[in-house]
């Protein structure tokens, strides 16, 4: 029997040796297919159409939309949301929406003092709506997702225009669908206009000297757009090619010396760092809300979706130079960067300049005074921690009012990021100044007014709002984060505006206000 065992053993020895050296090689084997896979998925990660492809596609101007006015002076306008088909490339129709045709929308254009109503109709075969991005105006004519627009139904906003001139824009805002709304298309600008600009010697003629610039990631499949997020990409849908009002590999003959781009990212999630290749110089003259004080010299101009920004470029007889979006640092960390589309670059609008040049008068020195607060009187602050799951730990919740303020103050709200991931803030009615940026002086290209801004991880931002009404304590406004992806999946919250000592009401519609509220500070 002791024969037995001890002749055993080294036979059980080896059966075991076998067994742990095929299981090291299934290990070794599953270890560098796991990593092939990464090394696989980190570089091929990036994004580039630079030198890719030929700018070969005259660059389409969205039209002026027509427009009335009535015997009460009211500026009349009427947009009609429709489902259609666009040959982006000849000979392949893509399904797409649009406003008044088949994809994007006309340009609106009104004047400071102006009433203006929009008469919509809804022609898609689901609800939507048409919100006013940037726009001050009543809270029950906003366009949010309380003022949903039923498939076949019609909605007519009407307002006094009290603002700054500026570049702002329209797009829907159906709660838990925006993404796909404004992906299939239906966006567009709304250009204000004011005394003062107009006796500004700023390049004006549109669509002449004066380009509307709406830019978009898409990915198409086969002939279809394609709206599906990639692998590790958590702030939402990034596409692998750039268009310019509904153009592909878009070009502009331009004839004048100075050239202004009014740049409006209509992206759903992507944030781009504008700029030309050879590092030319060019002007920052107006962001969200209107012009800045005086033009700024830059080399590169960042936007995460929904902001907006006019430069104007000075171009040279005989030229060819592309407008491009090149990789950004702040993004957090490298993984970040590298899945989040921080790393990416693309071509994205070809300007090709005449032989000879009509000259352009120089720009103004002082292009005007910040009707925006300073925050010096502030009455209170608030808090507001940008999280995916939710802003301050909360979902978006319809019938839920999560801040109330009072009609003609002034507040700060803080704004903080360390989510390990890029969001942005949006706030609806109102144009802000941004007080700090961690605790220092906001850089030159966020000292002008703003509606929305980038928070990149790491990031704590002061805000300056001034509330100016009309109170409505049951219709509130919205502040979200505007990578549409994470408003749709609840980062966003609601604040209704309200006389001094009057309490909020309930959404119309919805169930009453929940108790909860963000954190207070005081301002000192």
């Amino acid at each position: 029997m002791n024969r037995r065992r001890s002749g055993g053993t080294p036979r059980r020895a080896s059966r075991l040796k076998r067994v742990l050296v095929v299981l090291g090689t299934v290990v070794t084997v599953f270890a560098v297919t796991i990593g092939g896979l990464f090394a696989w998925l980190w570089t091929d990660a990036p994004v580039s159409t630079v030198g890719k492809a030929p700018f070969d596609n005259a660059l389409a101007i969205p039209p002026l939309a027509e427009s009335h006015v009535d015997k009460d002076g009211t500026r009349v306008f009427d947009l009609r949301m429709r489902a259609g088909e666009t040959e982006f490339e000849a000979g392949r129709k893509t399904p797409t929406w649009g406003f008044n045709g088949t994809y994007l929308g006309p340009t609106l254009r009104a004047e400071r003092g102006e009433k203006v109503r929009v008469r919509i109709r809804n022609g898609l075969d689901e609800a939507s709506s048409v919100h006013w991005h940037g726009m001050h105006l009543p809270a029950e004519m906003d366009g949010g997702p309380h003022q949903e627009i039923a498939a076949g139904g019609t909605w007519s906003p009407q307002w006094t225009v009290d603002q700054p001139a500026a570049t702002l824009w329209y797009h829907p805002h159906p709660h838990g669908a925006t993404e796909d709304h404004v992906r299939r298309g239906l966006a567009g600008m709304f250009i204000l206009d004011d005394e003062r600009s107009a006796r500004l010697g700023l390049p004006k003629r549109y669509g002449v000297d004066d380009l509307p610039v709406v830019v978009q990631d898409v990915r198409f499949d086969g002939a279809r757009l394609d709206g599906g997020r990639g692998f590790l990409q958590n702030v939402g849908f990034l596409g692998d090619r750039t268009m310019v009002n509904g153009t592909l590999r878009p070009y502009r003959e331009v004839a004048d010396e100075l050239i202004r781009l009014r740049l409006l990212n209509a992206s759903t999630a992507r944030t781009y760092a504008f700029g030309f290749p050879d590092d030319r110089s060019f002007s920052l003259v107006g962001t969200d809300g209107g012009l800045l004080e005086r033009p700024v010299s830059h080399k590169r101009v960042q936007l995460s979706p929904g902001e907006r920004a006019e430069i104007v470029v000075r171009m040279r007889a005989g030229e060819r130079v592309m407008l491009r979006s090149f990789p950004q640092d702040n993004y957090g960390d490298g993984w970040q960067r590298r899945f989040g589309g921080g790393d990416d670059s693309f071509d994205v609008l070809e300007l090709r300049a005449a032989g000879r040049l009509r000259p352009s008068p120089e720009l103004p020195a002082v292009l005007g005074k910040l009707e925006i607060p300073d925050g010096a009187n502030a009455v209170r602050g608030r808090f507001f921690e940008l999280k995916r799951s939710g802003i301050n730990g909360r979902a978006m919740d319809m019938g839920r009012v999560d801040e109330t303020v009072t009609r003609g103050t002034t507040e700060v709200w803080t704004v903080r990021n360390d989510n390990g991931m890029p969001h942005n803030f949006h706030v609806h009615d109102v144009q802000f100044r941004v007080l700090e940026v961690n605790g220092a002086a906001p850089p030159p290209a966020l000292r002008g007014p703003k509606d929305t801004v980038f928070v990149p991880h790491g990031t704590t931002m002061k805000l300056a709002l001034r509330f100016t009404g009309p109170a409505d304590p049951d219709t509130p406004y919205m502040y979200h984060c505007h990578l549409l992806y994470h408003e749709d999946e609840g980062m966003m919250g609601q604040f209704v505006v309200v006389e001094r000592g009057q309490r909020a009401g309930a959404p119309s519609g919805h169930a009453g206000p929940g108790n909860g509220h963000a954190r207070d500070h005081e301002h000192g």
